[in-house]
């Protein structure tokens, strides 16, 4: 008696377990979404000197390019040289010319994700060409140049000069309307503008100062001297910004099969396997699983041995109330 005590839930809990299987729908695994794509980084650049200058030699028999640079750098760099010194074959003898001297020269760039910045400046700074070994091109006490590029905003360009500025030997007061025209007689003239800043949508760039040279110092074995020096420059541009994710557009399945729902058990008396109300030959194709079909065979096997052990158990019950 007190095994079929035990066993009659036993086989009453596998056909409920059965039921349960065939009524759960098919798990899926899932993965995490791709992230948002990065952004591209931004660029910068910064100088304080550039010259691009031709040096006519002999009545412009020889030329010779002088093209040279001071603290160019592009980002992330820094640079902190404070003198510049190139030489020219048969220029004042052979001898080095000093095209910079200052006690500041700096330029430093920037960049990343989110922003690019540059910066070139200058502090008591003194400019010199091929021919004019002492006279200066241009002093200036101080100029300074910036540029912002942020990424979503409209960059930022902008430019100084501070203190007094010189011009071969003359002090000159520049004008922000318009190019300052410096001429010497018997040595040349020059064309100064002003703190020149340009700004696009995704751009900036800035110059403190930027000088137009036509030199011919007489006498000195240098017949002319014609270019552009430019002085404290920096550029930017805005880092790209990060592209929205995208997500594929889901439409519903047409004919789709509707829900399963469980299946009802009635357990018969009399020997009888138990029936399951509703199925049928086709019942793996609701639940839209390859699955499926798997876990309905595993659950009618289950249905049987629960049938199979309450038949048993009812057997031997009788058995004893006969004895």
């Amino acid at each position: 008696m007190n095994s079929s005590t035990f066993r009659m839930p036993a086989a009453a809990l596998l056909a409920t377990g059965a039921v349960a299987l065939l009524a759960a729908p098919p798990a899926h695994a899932t993965g995490t979404p791709p992230g948002t794509p990065a952004s591209g980084t931004g660029k910068a650049s910064a100088v304080v000197l550039r010259a691009g200058l031709d040096v006519g030699l002999l009545d412009k028999a020889v030329h010779l390019p002088l093209q040279t640079t001071l603290n160019q750098v592009d980002a992330p760099a820094r640079a902190e040289k404070t003198a510049l010194t190139v030489r020219l074959d048969g220029v004042d003898q052979g001898r080095p010319v000093n095209v910079l001297q200052a006690d500041v020269a700096t330029s430093k760039a920037t960049a990343d994700t989110r922003q690019a910045e540059a910066e070139a400046a200058l502090a008591h700074a003194k400019v010199h060409v091929p021919g004019l070994p002492v006279l200066s091109l241009i002093e200036v006490e101080k100029v300074t140049s910036k540029a912002v590029c942020e990424a979503g905003r409209q960059p930022v360009a902008s430019s100084n000069v501070l203190g007094a500025v010189t011009v071969l030997g003359k002090k000159v007061t520049l004008s922000a309307g318009g190019p300052t025209r410096v001429a010497v007689p018997g040595v040349g003239e020059v064309t100064l503008a002003l703190s020149e800043a340009s700004t696009t949508s995704t751009t900036a760039a800035a110059a403190a100062l930027r000088l137009k040279v036509s030199v011919n110092p007489l006498e000195l074995n240098v017949a002319e001297v014609e270019g552009e020096v430019v002085l404290a420059e920096a550029r930017c541009e805005s880092p790209r910004a990060a592209k929205p994710e995208t997500k594929p557009e889901t439409k519903p399945e047409t004919g789709s099969q509707p829900e399963a729902k469980p299946a009802d058990v009635k357990v018969h008396s009399g020997g009888t396997a138990p029936v399951a109300s509703g199925t049928h030959a086709n019942l793996a194709e609701t639940g839209g699983s390859s699955l499926t079909p798997y876990l309905a065979g595993g659950a009618l096997l289950l249905l049987g041995a629960g049938a199979g052990a309450l038949v048993l158990t009812r057997g031997r019950g009788r058995g004893h109330g006969d004895a």
